[in-house]
């Protein structure tokens, strides 16, 4: 099953949520941990589903879990063992499980859009380090010792309700093919990855996205493709770049603009709220087929897309079968 191209089938546009992690932190919550959101799993999940549900409400077709942070690596450090470990991912997909059901309960909400899914969030290596090593890829690892470290969550959110595997911010090419490798012993599954870029061209540790691309467009497991956490003003060119080896659908949520230094834990620039519906009109037209926002977006940032999709695409966003 393949619920990505069953959204994209009847519509011309599937809407993703935004930043789980900073919605948190404008909530209140304190992050500066290396479990990063998903140590609100352990301390405030009624939270988390309620940032969830408001991404529903905004338009979102689509809720990323609080499990991008959460390894059984990250847990032990905690003292946590490898049962409460595994409940905690579990817990995380059943938020957002709640949430989309308890939403779609209302008939008022199914004008015009699809029923949402759910993406169990996969994290990279780096997440799991906490020092900025998505945005760089220096690992120093093999494929080998890759799906050694990804092997066990993945195990446990194959038997979830998760619609979807969503591999995010992953920045180097081996960790992309270490992840699709992965998944063949999982045959029920279906992916997207999503790459963190440096540049319009280059991921984070070097190679071109076009290549990238172009290798996973081979792996029928693999549902969509694209970039996520990337300053927006990079995304046309790598739209472009994506969409000229690949068939499948390309998918962007990048950043809000600004970036976070690992040096003081804090954000820096200005971001791009206030033009986020405008600048993701343009990313469509560039041939994304799956748009949604990361850090510093907010639910607010994802109603502008789709208010201005649901305005343009009325028809499209109407059911083929009635």
């Amino acid at each position: 099953m393949n619920p990505i191209a069953n959204i994209l089938q009847s519509y011309r546009l599937m809407i993703l949520d935004g930043a789980l992690a900073t919605e948190l932190e404008s909530r209140g919550c304190d992050l500066n941990d290396p479990l990063w959101s998903a140590k609100v799993l352990l301390e405030k999940p009624a939270l988390i589903k309620q940032v969830h549900a408001d991404y529903f409400e905004a338009g979102a077709d689509c809720a990323i879990t609080a499990s991008y942070q959460a390894s059984f690596e990250g847990f032990a450090r905690r003292g946590l063992s490898e049962e409460q470990a595994a409940d905690l991912l579990r817990l995380s997909v059943r938020l957002a499980v709640e949430a989309r059901d308890e939403f779609w309960s209302n008939p008022a909400n199914h004008a015009h859009r699809p029923k949402p899914i759910i993406a169990a969030s996969v994290g990279s290596y780096g997440a799991y380090l906490a020092d900025g090593s998505e945005y760089r890829g220096d690992y120093g690892l093999s494929e080998q010792a890759l799906i050694d470290f990804h092997l066990r969550r993945l195990s446990v959110l194959a038997d979830t309700e998760a619609d979807v595997i969503a591999c995010e911010t992953v920045p180097c090419l081996i960790e992309a093919q270490a992840l699709t490798h992965l998944l063949a012993e999982f045959p029920h599954l279906t992916a997207w990855i999503s790459f963190s870029a440096r540049d319009e061209t280059y991921i984070s540790y070097g190679e071109t996205l076009a290549e990238c691309v172009a290798w996973l467009n081979a792996f029928p497991q693999i549902v969509a493709v694209g970039v996520n956490c990337t300053h927006p003003k990079y995304i046309p060119d790598l739209i472009k770049s994506a969409r000229s080896k690949t068939s499948k659908p390309v998918l962007v949520y990048p950043n809000s603009g600004e970036f976070y230094s690992t040096h003081d834990n804090a954000w820096h620039a200005h971001g791009e709220q206030d033009i986020y519906g405008q600048l993701s009109q343009r990313w469509c037209q560039c041939g994304a087929q799956i748009i949604g926002g990361c850090c510093r977006t907010t639910p607010a940032d994802i109603k502008q897309i789709a208010n201005w999709a649901r305005a343009k695409y009325h028809k499209s966003f109407r059911r083929i079968n009635g």
